[in-house]
């Protein structure tokens, strides 16, 4: 098998696995005569290691994603592929833009990690094909995310928190608790979490005005630019597919990073709530805002500092402190 792995250091985050992991792999999801001709690792995700795989007698490719070790989870990231796993049937609404699963197992017999496989999706990843276009063309780009983000955030469920669980009956306590798991995170780490443990307290205190929110909708996650697919020739920005759906919560649509990356810049993206619709502006809206972003820099916290970006994570303090002052 032509196998070509991404080398890493041996105290790195993802470590690769080995070319007879793979066969065993392969063989677990398709029968003893599924033969690997190629495994090809795919440096851009920072979670999961993933490979391109070529097997005999298959005209396309599959998609082998291998979690990282249980170990090394953080509490706040624990089993995100299973939860990816159990977000499928209630992604039924963009099922047309999402790979199909092929296999999956949580058993750690082959080998000790959870793993899966998919379909793999034609197309050119975002970041490397948007920049291709006049900056004239990228509202359609964003009007496309718009449309996506609104047809799962109008999806329902049943409890707040991850998809998966653990459930929680208000959007208060699924709320504090990731905040809380973050801080647990940080210290295990090192990383100072006084800053997340205040957010947290404070939206413990004001729990009410969290808890207006009383329906919980499907969040992507994590969808944004670096996990979508382009139509490689079209005219304009066309979406093809939708990768990585692991961080699927209930709760806020208002909290999900989609639309905190929609709102980051005033820029060709503000076309993206063309199609995807007012958003809330109420003080109550605005204030959750606040406590939401601290739960998205305390997650970035945990990967810049995962990534060994020392600078990145120390940049977080202060924007968290900006955010306090806010909230005080």
């Amino acid at each position: 098998m032509d196998f070509q792995p991404v080398e890493r250091a041996s105290e790195a985050f993802q470590q690769s696995l080995t070319a007879e992991e793979i066969g065993k792999v392969c063989r677990r999801a398709f029968g003893d005569a599924a033969t690997p001709v190629s495994a090809v690792e795919l440096g851009a995700g920072m979670y999961n290691n993933v490979y391109r795989v070529s097997l005999a007698g298959r005209a396309r490719p599959v998609i082998l994603r291998v979690a990282p070790d249980e170990g090394r989870q953080f509490r706040s990231e624990r089993h995100l592929m299973r939860n990816e796993y159990g977000s499928v049937p209630w992604l039924a609404v963009i099922a047309s833009l999402m790979p199909q699963v092929l296999a999956a197992d949580w058993s750690h017999e082959v080998i000790d990690r959870d793993w899966m496989i998919q379909t793999h999706l034609d197309g050119v990843p975002a970041p490397e094909h948007l920049g291709t276009y006049p900056r004239a063309a990228w509202p359609a780009f964003f009007r496309q995310m718009g449309a996506i983000a609104r047809s799962v955030h109008d999806v329902r469920g049943t409890h707040f928190g991850p998809v998966s669980g653990p459930g929680y009956g208000t959007w208060s306590e699924a709320v504090i608790t990731s905040l809380e798991e973050i801080a647990a995170d940080l210290d295990g780490a090192g990383l100072d979490a006084a800053d997340v443990r205040k957010v947290a307290v404070v939206a413990a205190h004001d729990r009410a005005v969290l808890d207006e929110v009383t329906e919980p909708g499907l969040l992507t996650g994590d969808l944004w630019t670096v996990n979508v697919m382009l139509d490689a020739g079209a005219a304009e920005p066309t979406i093809t597919g939708v990768l990585d759906m692991d961080r699927t919560w209930w709760g806020d649509p208002a909290a999900d990073w989609t639309i905190r990356m929609a709102l980051a810049k005033q820029d060709e993206r503000v076309a993206f709530w063309e199609a995807y619709g007012e958003r809330d502006r109420s003080p109550a809206a605005a204030w959750r805002s606040l406590v939401y972003e601290v739960r998205h820099l305390g997650a970035v916290r945990l990967e810049r500092h995962r990534l060994g970006n020392a600078a990145g994570v120390k940049n977080t303090y202060d924007a968290v402190a900006a955010v306090l002052a806010e909230l005080s």
